[in-house]
C-alpha cells in the first residue's frame, strides 16, 4: 500500500500534481519559519549564557585567583560594560574572548567599541581609558556583535579597591542566568508564531480533502479496508511534507546570515548562534511528516467509519454559548489579581500565567460560536445575494470557517498582550524628555563616600563648553534627616532647582539626584544647615551634580572627567534616563519582536486562507457551476468567496485585539498599577496593512474562480 500511495500521489494526473506541489510548498514554507523560531530561542539563549560570562563568581581553587570587577557605563544612552582584572599570578585564568590576561595600562575592547573610540573625540570617551589597546574581545564574550564590552588591566589592589571586586579562579563555567521570565516571553512570542505555522502546514496538508474524500471512499466500496485507505493517505501526505520540509531546512540555511543580523530583540545575533541542536532538527524532520500524515488521516474520519457517509453529510451541530466559559475565567483569573498579588515571582506566575492560557485557549474554543454569531448577524442584515450565501454556508459550518484563522487571533492576541505591556512600561519608565530640568544633569553617586574631591574637579567641569553647574552634595548624618539627607553650599545651588533660606551660606537637600529632583523647582526655599562652610569642605562628598545645556557632547565631556577624577565608581556617571532608556530599548527589542510576529502570523493566516479558498473552490466548482449557469454573475461568486473568508478574519481580528489589550491592562494594573498606554499607531498600520494584504491574497485566487466554474464542470460526474 506504500508503494500503492506513492505511486497515487505522483501519478494521479495534474490536479494530484498540483495539490502535491502546494502543500510541499507551504510546508517547505511552513518548517522555514519554524526552524528560524527555534534557532532564534537558541541564539537568545547563547546570549543569556555569555552575558553570564561577564559576571562570574568568587570561587577558590589551585591556580592563582584572578582579580575581577565588572561595572556599567554610559555613552550616549548606550551601555558600556567595563571589566577591571588583574592577575596575581601566572596561572591566574583568562577572560574569555581574549589571548592574555591584560596587564596594568592595557585593554582589550570590542569591535563596536573599538569603531567608536575611533569615530569620537577623546575627550568624550577615549581619556577614560588611558592605556594601551591590545586588540579586540572575540565574540565568545560578547552577547552580539554591537555589544559595547572593555577589559581593562590593572593591578591587583587597583581591582581589589573597585565596586564589586572579587576572587574567580575559573572563567566562561557560571551558569546561564535565570531564564524563566525570558523564557516564558520568548514562550509566549513563539507560541503566536507557531501556532499560524502548525495550522498553515494543516491546512495546505487537508487540501482538496473533500475530493481526496469522494476518491477513498469509491475505493472503500470496492474493497479497501479503513487501514489500507489511512495507509494511502498518510503516504500521500507525508510524501509531500518530507520534500517541502527538505526545502524548509534548505530555505533556513540560506537566509540564516541575513536573518541573524536583523535585531529582532533589540540587537542583532551572531551567524553561529542561529543554530539548530539535534532535538530541534528531529522535531522538524520527523514531526512535520508526522502531522501531515496524522491531518491526513483525521480528515478521513468520515471514510473510516462508512464509505456513504461522504455522500450523506448533514449540517453539523451548531457551537453553543458555553465556548465561552474558558475565556470568561481567563479573564476572572485577571481581575482576582487585581485584589491578590502574591509577593514571590513563582506565586505571580501561578496566577497570571494560567490567566493567559485560559483566555488563548478560551479565544481558540469560543471562535466558532463568534463566527457563526458574526455569520447570523450578517445574514439578518443581508440586502444581497452574494452576502447570503456567504452568511449562510458560514452559519452551516462555523468550525470549518473559523480553522484557518484561529492561528491569527492567538497571534494578534499574543502581541496585542505584549505591545500593550511594553508601551506602557516604555511610556512609565521612559527617559527624562529633551529640554526638561533633568534632561541635561549629569550625576554620580559614590558607593563609598569619597573625602575629598581633586582641587582641579570644578575648574575642569566649568571649563567645559555647555556646563551650567557643578554641585558637591555632602553627607551630613548630624542633620535632622534621618540619615538620607545632604547638604551643599548655597552658592552652589542651581537656579533651577530652588534658592536659599534668607541668611544661609550651608543648605539641607535630599540625598541623590533622584530625590532631590522631586521636591526642586525654581520657587522650592531650601532650610539653612547648622553648619559653616569650612565645616562643609571636611564632610564626605556622597554625590557630585552637573548642570549641562543638555548637549551630547557636554554632558560626555562631564562624564568622563568625573570618571578619571573618580575611578572606583560603580555604575558611570549618568544622567535621568540612562537606566530607563537601556531599560526601554530592551523592551522596544521585545515590542519589535512582536511586531515581526503580527506581520509573520498576519502573513502565514493570509496564505492559509488562500490555500483554504482554493481547496473550497476546487471542490466546489460543480455547485458554483450550476450558480453560473442559472444565471449568477461571476462577481457574485466572487463576493461569496470573499466574504466567506474576510468576515471571520475582520471579527476575529477585532475580538482577539480587545482581548489582548484588556489583559495587558489588568496585567499592568494588578503587577504595577499601571493604567494601559495605547500602543503607538505603527501597531495599528502593522494590523491593518498585514489584514489588507490578508485580503489581497485572497483576491489573488479569484482569477481561478471563472476557470475552474466553466459550463463544462455542470456535467454529472
Amino acid at each position: 500500500m506504500i508503494r500503492f500511495g506513492l505511486r497515487l500521489a505522483l501519478a494521479g494526473g495534474r490536479e494530484a500534481l498540483t495539490r502535491l506541489l502546494v502543500i510541499a510548498a507551504a510546508v517547505a514554507i511552513g518548517s522555514g519559519l519554524l526552524l528560524t523560531t527555534l534557532a532564534g530561542v537558541n541564539a537568545v539563549d547563547a546570549q543569556l549564557t555569555r552575558y553570564a560570562s561577564m559576571y562570574p563568581n568568587a570561587s577558590a581553587g589551585d591556580v592563582d585567583p584572578l582579580w575581577w570587577s565588572t561595572r556599567q557605563d554610559y555613552f550616549r544612552g548606550k551601555q558600556i560594560i567595563r571589566i577591571d582584572v588583574a592577575a596575581t599570578g601566572p596561572t591566574s585564568p583568562t577572560p574569555v574572548g581574549v589571548p592574555r590576561v591584560p596587564a596594568a595600562g592595557e585593554y582589550f575592547a570590542s569591535p563596536a567599541l573599538r569603531e567608536l573610540l575611533a569615530a569620537r573625540p577623546t575627550a568624550e570617551l577615549g581619556d577614560r581609558y588611558p592605556g594601551r589597546g591590545l586588540g579586540t574581545v572575540g565574540p565568545a564574550a560578547l552577547t552580539s556583535p554591537d555589544t559595547l564590552l572593555i577589559i581593562v588591566g590593572g593591578t591587583p589592589d587597583q581591582v581589589a579597591a573597585l565596586p564589586a571586586a572579587k576572587k574567580v579562579t575559573s572563567v566562561g563555567d557560571t551558569p546561564a542566568l535565570p531564564e524563566t521570565t525570558v523564557n516564558l516571553i520568548l514562550g509566549v512570542i513563539a507560541g503566536g508564531l507557531l501556532f499560524p505555522v502548525l495550522i498553515f502546514i494543516g491546512t495546505a496538508t487537508r487540501l482538496s480533502a473533500a475530493r481526496r474524500e469522494q476518491r477513498f471512499a469509491a475505493m472503500r466500496l470496492v474493497g479497501a479496508t479503513p487501514r489500507q485507505i489511512s495507509t494511502v493517505a498518510a503516504v500521500e501526505a507525508a510524501a509531500a511534507a518530507v520534500a517541502g520540509t527538505a526545502v524548509g531546512f534548505g530555505l533556513f540555511y540560506a537566509f540564516r546570515e541575513p536573518l541573524a543580523g536583523i535585531p529582532f530583540t533589540g540587537m542583532p545575533f551572531f551567524p553561529g548562534d542561529m543554530s539548530l541542536g539535534l532535538l530541534n532538527v528531529l522535531l522538524v524532520a520527523l514531526g512535520v511528516p508526522a502531522g501531515a500524515a496524522l491531518a491526513a488521516q483525521i480528515s478521513l474520519r468520515r471514510v473510516r467509519i462508512s464509505p456513504l457517509g461522504v455522500t450523506r453529510r448533514v449540517t453539523p451541530r451548531a457551537p453553543r454559548a458555553y465556548r465561552l466559559i474558558p475565556m470568561v475565567l481567563g479573564v476572572a483569573v485577571l481581575v482576582f489579581a487585581l485584589g491578590y498579588r502574591p509577593e514571590t515571582s513563582d506565586g505571580q506566575t501561578a496566577i497570571f500565567l494560567p490567566g493567559l492560557l485560559l483566555i488563548m485557549a478560551g479565544l481558540v474554543f469560543a471562535g466558532p460560536w463568534l463566527t457563526m454569531v458574526g455569520a447570523r448577524v450578517m445574514a439578518r442584515y443581508a440586502n444581497r445575494p452574494a452576502t447570503l450565501i456567504a452568511a449562510r454556508r458560514l452559519a452551516d459550518n462555523p468550525k470549518a470557517g473559523f480553522r484557518a484563522i484561529s492561528g491569527i487571533m492567538l497571534a494578534l492576541f499574543v502581541t496585542s498582550v505584549a505591545v500593550g505591556v511594553i508601551t506602557t512600561i516604555v511610556d512609565e519608565r521612559g527617559p527624562a524628555p529633551i529640554g526638561s530640568t533633568d534632561a541635561g544633569t549629569v550625576n554620580t553617586v559614590f558607593d563609598e563616600k569619597a573625602s575629598s574631591v581633586p582641587d582641579t574637579l570644578f575648574a575642569d567641569l566649568h571649563a567645559i563648553t555647555g556646563v551650567r553647574s557643578a554641585t558637591a552634595i555632602r553627607e551630613a548624618p548630624d542633620i535632622n534627616t534621618g540619615g538620607e539627607g545632604g547638604v551643599i553650599a548655597c552658592a552652589d545651588l542651581p537656579s533651577a532647582y530652588g534658592r536659599c533660606a534668607e541668611g544661609a551660606s550651608v543648605i539641607e537637600v535630599p540625598m541623590g539626584l533622584s530625590r532631590w529632583r522631586e521636591s526642586a523647582s525654581p520657587a522650592t526655599v531650601w532650610p539653612a544647615a547648622s553648619l559653616t562652610l569650612d565645616e562643609l569642605q571636611r564632610l564626605p562628598v556622597s554625590s557630585v551634580v552637573v548642570g549641562t545645556d543638555g548637549s551630547a557632547a557636554a554632558i560626555e565631556r562631564v562624564r568622563t572627567v568625573l570618571e578619571v577624577a573618580f575611578p572606583t565608581f560603580w555604575v558611570g556617571p549618568n544622567v535621568p534616563g540612562d537606566f530607563e532608556s537601556d531599560f526601554a530599548d530592551t523592551l522596544r527589542g521585545w515590542e519589535q519582536l512582536a511586531n515581526v510576529i503580527i506581520i509573520a502570523s498576519l502573513a502565514l493566516g493570509g496564505c492559509s486562507l488562500a490555500v483554504s479558498v482554493i481547496g473550497g473552490l476546487t471542490e466546489r466548482r460543480r455547485p458554483f457551476s450550476l450558480l453560473r449557469l442559472s444565471g449568477a454573475p461571476v462577481r457574485v461568486l466572487r463576493r461569496v468567496v470573499a466574504l466567506e473568508s474576510a468576515v471571520p478574519m475582520l471579527a476575529v481580528a477585532a475580538v482577539a485585539i480587545g482581548m489582548g489589550l484588556l489583559a495587558a491592562h489588568l496585567f499592568l494594573r494588578a503587577q504595577m498599577h499601571y493604567t494601559l498606554i495605547a500602543p503607538q499607531p505603527r501597531f495599528y498600520v502593522i494590523v491593518v496593512v498585514g489584514l489588507v494584504t490578508c485580503l489581497g491574497v485572497i483576491a489573488s485566487t479569484m482569477p481561478l474562480l471563472e476557470r475552474v466554474t466553466g459550463p463544462e464542470t455542470a456535467r454529472s460526474e
